[in-house]
């Protein structure tokens, strides 16, 4: 059993201010306890908002190198614990350890370390205008808010341009993934982060959210989370005009064109759908194919569900664990049973665990069909490994469904030519796309538009959220 007790504030690992509210972590593959934390309150963020606030002062004239210097310390400390995390993400939210944490959950962070750091050398800090100088300068106190499904990579991701950019942040993780984000900070500690400059608290996400959001020492607050979250966030920080960056929710549509592979593009988009148990939120999970073609690709889409292996996610063969935890559970056979009752077709999967599992949070892979864009199921984001498989008769009505939703964080294209596909993309209202295939790029922008969210991470675009603007006028150059 884990046991984590203390904060890491001003450099130093301290217990809750008011002695914390003790919080069982649950293995979602046994329904055990793996563990537990201490959960802190508002004098708690005080505390560490404080502590940035008098760090920041320092920290944010230190020279580019000295940060870039430090990121790579940190980036060789994590690259040394990458199984420490990989084990702890498998324990805290499910996470297959061969298929998933161990390849891609755990060194999704490191990669967010070096793709910083080679961002951030050729990064315009400083920029001549004629006779004006463009000067992009720290954004101040950050509060970073990071949720249970990707941890390293949506805390990593906000950690290191932050702190490249001369920022000093606040970390507070989803008290359902604790554990990833306590060995974290002690890599950061044992890299030699300046008392103050980085900064985490556990807590629950309802109550510190809020203050976090609303302090007035907080300049700037990354949340990546449900698009009802970052309503919270943007409300609570409106008072104080606070820079507001937002990664939240998608319903993502995967656009088989007629002229496409059918089963490997099928196949793909169905693979695609349930890694990580469907709990991303670029998950490709309205397949979009044509009419006629329907019938066809629901068989391939039952045959590529039947090669998964849901299952203990410590098994050497398992592709695909337990959903993170008992609430998201509910949520997803609710999702299930409300799909049935709208009357599209059951391909594959269904209401509850599949054969086998009877504990753990185990949801049956399940494929719909049938579907129109006005279901349930085609609208609202369900976090799991369900797919809703669209059919289209035109092109043009393709688009016209894939950009019928409130969400545009991602969305693919499958087509016989690229040149197609891309003409595809440019069309759709979505952050990103990927083209037949094509998997993320640490380096690219990621963020959507509408609900789903504000600003871009990852990458030179990760920088941008951190920096404010600064016009030095009657400076020329030299």
């Amino acid at each position: 059993m884990r046991s984590y007790q203390q904060f890491y504030i001003d450099g130093q690992w301290v217990a809750p201010a008011n002695g914390g509210q003790r919080c069982e972590v649950i293995n979602p593959a046994t329904e055990q306890a793996a563990g537990t934390i201490l959960l802190g309150d508002e004098a708690d963020v005080e505390r560490a908002v404080a502590a940035a606030h008098r760090a920041f002062a320092s920290y944010s004239l230190t020279p580019l190198q000295q940060r870039l210097g430090l990121i790579g310390a940190i980036a060789h400390i994590y690259e040394r614990r990458l199984d420490d995390i990989a084990d702890a993400i498998c324990e805290e939210m499910g996470a297959p350890m061969r298929a998933l944490a161990r390849p891609a959950q755990a060194p999704l962070g490191l990669w967010h370390w070096q793709t910083a750091m080679a961002a951030a050398k050729h990064y315009p800090f400083e920029k001549q205008q004629g006779n004006t100088l463009l000067v992009k300068e720290p954004v101040g106190v950050c509060a970073l808010i990071t949720p249970w499904n990707w941890p390293m990579n949506q805390a990593v991701c906000k950690i290191a341009p932050a702190l490249l950019s001369g920022c000093t942040v606040v970390l507070k993780p989803s008290e359902l993934g604790p554990f990833s984000a306590q060995i974290l900070a002690e890599i950061l500690h044992e890299a030699g982060v300046p008392a103050g400059v980085f900064n985490m608290i556990h807590g629950d996400g309802a109550r510190i959210g809020p203050v976090l959001s609303a302090h007035a020492l907080v300049d700037m607050v990354s949340l990546t989370g449900s698009t009802r979250a970052g309503a919270s966030v943007a409300r609570h920080a409106a008072d104080t005009i606070k820079v507001v960056s937002l990664e939240l929710g998608g319903k993502s549509a995967n656009i088989i064109l007629d002229d496409a592979p059918l089963a490997a593009a099928v196949t793909a988009g169905v693979i695609g759908m349930m890694s990580n148990t469907g709990q991303s939120c670029n998950a490709p999970s309205r397949m979009l194919v044509p009419a006629a073609k329907l019938a066809e690709a629901e068989q391939i889409a039952a045959a590529a569900v039947q090669t998964l292996v849901v299952g203990d996610p410590r098994a050497a063969d398992t592709t695909t664990g337990p959903l993170a935890n008992a609430r998201q559970y509910e949520r997803v056979q609710g999702m299930i049973a409300k799909g049935i009752d709208e009357g599209a077709k059951l391909v594959a999967g269904g209401l509850g665990r599949p054969d086998g599992l009877a504990r753990g949070y185990y949801a049956r892979p399940t494929v719909f069909s049938g579907a129109h864009n006005g279901m349930c199921i085609a609208q609202q984001e369900i976090f799991g490994p369900v797919l809703t498989m669209i059919p289209y008769d035109s092109e043009e009505q393709a688009i016209a469904i894939a950009n019928d939703t409130v969400y545009g964080l991602s969305g693919y294209v499958y087509g016989a030519t690229l040149e197609r596909a891309r003409a595809v993309a440019q069309r759709l209202r979505t952050g990103m796309v990927h083209l037949n295939g094509a998997s993320v790029d640490p380096s690219a922008p990621f963020g959507g538009y509408k609900q789903s969210g504000v600003g871009r991470e990852w990458g030179a675009a990760g920088i941008d959220e951190f920096v404010e603007t600064k016009a030095i006028m009657g400076s020329p150059a030299g």
